[in-house]
Order: C-alpha cells, then sequence, then structure tokens
C-alpha cells in the first residue's frame, strides 16, 4: 500500500463511510447497488472492491452467473437484468465514465423511467461513493488480500500469487 489512507486521514474515510450509510439508508434495493458497485468497479479496475463486493453479492443470495456477466450486461439475455437494474448499470456507466459520455440526456432518460426522483438522487450518492473508494483502492494500491474473510485458493501469498 503506497499510504494507508484509512490510518492518516480517519476523516475523510469516516465522511465517506457516512455516505455510505445514507445510502444504505435510502429506498434503493441492497442488491441492485451490489450490482452497480461491481459495474463501477469493473470500469476502475479495483481489484479491492470487487473482490469484497462480489463477496458481499454473493452472501446476498445473487447467483454467480449474473455476477459474472455483470460487465457484458447489454448482452446478456433478455429477463437476466431487470429494468432497473438495467437502467442503474447504464447510469452507472455514464458517471464512471463521464468525460467519455458527458452523462447524456439518453442515459438520464433511462434511469428516470425507473426510478422516482428521489431514487435517482441516491443511485447517483451511491456510484459517486463507489468511485471514491475505488479511486482510493487503485491510487493507493489498497491490498485485495487484506479482505478479511476472502475466498482465496489455498497456497495463496500475500502477493496475490499461487
Amino acid at each position: 500500500m503506497r499510504v494507508d489512507y484509512r490510518k492518516l486521514f480517519p476523516h475523510g474515510v469516516q465522511a465517506l463511510a457516512r455516505l455510505e450509510q445514507a445510502v444504505h439508508e435510502s429506498p434503493l434495493d441492497a442488491d441492485l447497488l451490489e450490482l452497480v458497485r461491481i459495474r463501477a468497479s469493473q470500469i476502475n479496475g479495483c481489484a479491492y472492491c470487487l473482490a469484497m463486493h462480489h463477496r458481499d453479492a454473493r452472501a446476498r443470495g445473487e447467483h454467480q452467473t449474473r455476477l459474472d456477466i455483470v460487465a457484458a450486461w447489454r448482452e446478456a439475455d433478455a429477463g437476466l437484468f431487470t429494468p432497473r437494474e438495467q437502467a442503474a448499470l447504464r447510469w452507472c456507466e455514464a458517471l464512471t465514465e463521464l468525460p467519455r459520455t458527458g452523462a447524456g440526456d439518453e442515459d438520464y432518460a433511462a434511469v428516470e423511467s425507473v426510478f422516482s426522483p428521489d431514487e435517482i438522487a441516491a443511485l447517483t450518492f451511491a456510484i459517486v461513493a463507489i468511485n471514491g473508494w475505488n479511486r482510493l483502492a487503485v491510487g493507493l494500491r489498497a491490498p485485495v488480500t487484506s479482505l478479511d474473510g476472502l475466498d482465496l485458493p489455498p497456497n495463496t501469498s500475500a502477493s496475490g500469487r499461487t
């Protein structure tokens, strides 16, 4: 880890944790939020967050096939992702890749068609939060193997090599 941001700037970590708590208290479904967190983490290449949110989604009962193909949700069989999940993933991609997408009107219309204004605000804050966590973990190299209870294959060292 480049610097231990948790120890060196605990107020920042606490602020992000409070944002997560606010999102948790929103009307959004926890399963949908896990899919969004996974998709943003895929785009950002955040191994730490991918490991954590895959683990959390499996613990919530998410089907492994859906987790395996969330990166290709647009190509998935009809019905595998609900219209709300599809709109949330689309909005997640638009905001995570903001310089490229500009969060266009089509992306917003898709989310607006299946979410209330309150839900859109909460979803947007959820996407802001995971992108913040991703930037901390990727930029400062949070070690994936530091996750308590992470399912790693036997003989995996802290460097991640077997």
